[in-house]
């Protein structure tokens, strides 16, 4: 399903989003450097709803902490400046880490969740 085939005002499950968000902020960041409201809006953009900045800021913050985001605060055209974040060397790899991880994952879900597969023998 694309952004375009996601019907307006749908609303994901909360604990989806949050189990969801590191990985899509590290993606929204690959493009190159952006600011918090930028992200907001891409992953809105993209379908998966808004994303409060009480919820994305400490993540932010988090991933600082760790390593895979640097910060840069730049002036603001006519109003305050924001800080942009950027993926450090760090940030690229766990994006392809994880990207990998959740695709391995979805496809184990979707197979599981598939009325038409086979049910395996419990290995012993």
């Amino acid at each position: 399903m694309s952004a375009a085939d996601t019907p307006r005002g749908v609303e994901w499950p909360s604990d989806w989003l949050r189990a969801t968000l590191g990985l899509f902020a590290l993606r929204a960041l690959s493009a190159g450097p952006s600011y918090g409201y930028a992200i907001i809006s891409e992953l809105e953009r993209h379908g998966f709803g808004t994303v409060k900045g009480g919820t994305l800021y400490p993540l932010l913050t988090r991933y600082e902490t760790a390593g895979l985001v640097s910060t840069e605060w730049r002036a603001g055209d006519g109003g305050p400046g924001r800080k942009y974040f950027d993926l450090t060397e760090r940030g690229h790899a766990e994006l392809a880490r994880l990207s990998a991880d959740w695709s391995r994952f979805t496809q184990l879900s979707t197979d599981y969740l598939d009325p038409e597969r086979r049910p395996k023998e419990p290995s012993l």
